[in-house]
């Protein structure tokens, strides 16, 4: 059971027309809501796509797609794992 309220949420996966949306409440983790992938936004329907939604009785009310923090959102894990990924230098 999900507390009502408004929610960032990441789109998890997309299965059989189910999008699983992981939430998260002020940096804590606010748990999944699985919902009918054709209730979210379309240009949003696809794996990591960051979201603003509010949730009623484990129900999705309302879902804003946000390009431009998902563009951003990814942008940073990649960086993070490139610089994961160069080898240290001998000296160090």
């Amino acid at each position: 059971m999900v507390d009502d309220g408004t929610y960032t949420a990441v789109l998890d996966r997309v299965e059989d027309d189910l999008a699983v949306l992981v939430l998260e409440s002020d940096r804590e983790a606010g748990g999944i809501l699985v919902v009918e992938s054709g209730l979210l936004p379309a240009d949003g329907q696809h794996q990591d796509a960051l979201f603003t939604v509010e949730v009623r009785e484990d129900e999705l009310v309302d879902a804003t797609y946000h390009s431009e923090r998902t563009r951003q959102r990814q942008e940073s894990a990649q960086s993070r794992f490139d610089r994961l990924s160069e080898r240290p230098d001998r000296d160090e």
